[in-house]
């Protein structure tokens, strides 16, 4: 940090929150934020869409009923799973 003028020192400390010595040496990057593909898109509405259509056919249970094949359905692939009560 010898090489920085103090302004630039001092709002590297800022945004680090501490001080810097001058043998430290700083990074710093940017990102940009990560995007959902197209192809990505398209597969998650077709997803929506699946399971919109398997819900609109399904019979109708009761909370009790769902929660009981819930936990059967993890415990058959958890052996050792116990549903909070």
């Amino acid at each position: 940090m010898k090489d920085r003028s103090p302004d630039q020192k001092l709002a590297v400390e800022s945004l680090l929150g501490r001080s810097v010595s001058e043998v430290e040496i700083v990074s710093v990057q940017a990102f940009q934020p990560p995007t959902i593909s197209v192809r990505r898109q398209e597969i998650v509405e077709a997803l929506r869409q699946y399971f919109a259509e398997l819900d609109a056919k399904r019979q109708p249970v009761s909370a009790e009923d769902a929660d009981d094949i819930i936990n059967e359905a993890i415990r058959s692939s958890r052996p050792g799973f116990r549903p909070r009560q």
